[in-house]
């Protein structure tokens, strides 16, 4: 993957697009037209040392749309992320239309090529080792993507996770993907993850770790790093509830120091400073929060002491303890294809 040719700041970015319209108008006013080169943070993948941006993109829900449904904005989220130097994309087949909006908009914009996939499978067939539903479902992700091959494919929550990966050995023995992997978002089974990871036969994981969920401190970081396994970090700021106790809130003086400017940045960068992390992928429906994420993709990383000053400072803030017993993404409905029922 090449470096990418323009970067960009989020703090010029919104000095010239300072409404959510001029985002949608980007077209005709590109971000590379005002963009400050600036070296992206880059991460090598453990078991072949390739390179990618620390800060992709989820899609969990947010890239579900309802077909016929107005979904402009997520084109503008895919051209901002990519001219932003981003390039590392999360999907699944369990996240609804998730995946058709991804090809959709990667084909259309014409950098389908630059885009690093990291997908998902979790099902096999209707007996012990029959593969049919694996197969239709890798079948239908790639037309739905417009790809011969995928570049991560994951057991999804380890589902079946012992047929599934041999399974998706053999898928990378014969080319279909280049690495393979397993999601998990529960530390409720960080052991057997950590398990899997100490098999050496993985190439990546997906798990969760935030500023206020930090269990994959306790070993599995480490167990990744003696392995070689690259991490990536899913729902890094808690389905949005991270964000409740900061409503309102400045963020503290030394952020400043790391020219951090959101409680987004401030959150992300956190989570890619640990030197076991390889990419972190924050979903938007929103492009000025896209634009936001992709701000912790620039500038300096914090030190283990400023991580935990980090850490600290928002720990002390007004109604974190309370932040996660909200319900997921606080305020918002996305609607769109799967419905969860969410308490």
């Amino acid at each position: 993957m090449s470096r990418p040719e323009f970067l960009t700041t989020r703090r010029h970015f919104l000095r010239s697009t300072a409404t959510l319209a001029a985002v949608a108008a980007a077209s005709q006013f590109p971000i590379k037209a005002i963009a400050q080169e600036r070296s992206a943070i880059m991460r090598p993948i453990p078991k072949t040392g390739e390179m990618i941006p620390a800060v992709g993109l989820g899609t969990f829900e947010t890239f579900d749309i309802m077909p016929g449904e107005p979904r402009d904005h997520i084109r503008e989220i895919i051209r901002s992320f990519h001219e932003m130097g981003g390039r590392v994309i999360d999907t699944s087949p369990l996240y609804g239309m998730s995946e058709v909006s991804v090809g959709d908009f990667m084909i259309e914009l014409g950098i389908a090529d630059d885009i690093f996939i990291t997908n998902k499978t979790w099902t096999t067939g209707e007996y012990l080792s029959d593969n049919s539903h694996s197969e239709a479902q890798f079948l239908r992700s790639r037309e739905r993507l417009w790809r011969s091959r995928m570049d991560v494919q994951q057991v999804h929550s380890l589902e079946n996770h012992d047929q599934v990966l041999h399974l998706l050995r053999q898928w990378k023995e014969e080319g279909r993907t280049r690495y393979i992997g397993a999601t998990q978002w529960s530390a409720e089974y960080y052991d057997t993850m950590e398990r899997l990871v100490a098999g050496g036969t993985l190439d990546f994981v997906q798990i969760a770790y935030t500023i206020h969920t930090r269990a994959a401190e306790k070993r599995l970081l480490q167990a990744c790093a003696d392995n070689g396994v690259a991490v990536q970090v899913n729902i890094p700021f808690e389905k949005a509830r991270l964000f409740t106790p900061v409503a309102g809130q400045p963020l503290p003086p030394f952020a400043a120091e790391l020219g951090i400017e959101s409680w987004a940045e401030y959150f992300l960068k956190f989570i890619i400073s640990h030197p076991s992390v390889t990419v972190v992928i924050p979903a938007t429906s929103n492009p000025e929060h896209l634009v936001e994420n992709m701000g912790a993709l620039f500038g300096e990383l914090p030190d283990q002491a400023m991580r935990e000053r980090m850490a600290d400072h928002y720990a002390s803030l007004p109604g974190v303890a309370d932040a996660l017993r909200q319900p997921p993404y606080p305020g918002k409905n996305y609607g769109g294809v799967v419905k969860w029922p969410f308490a």
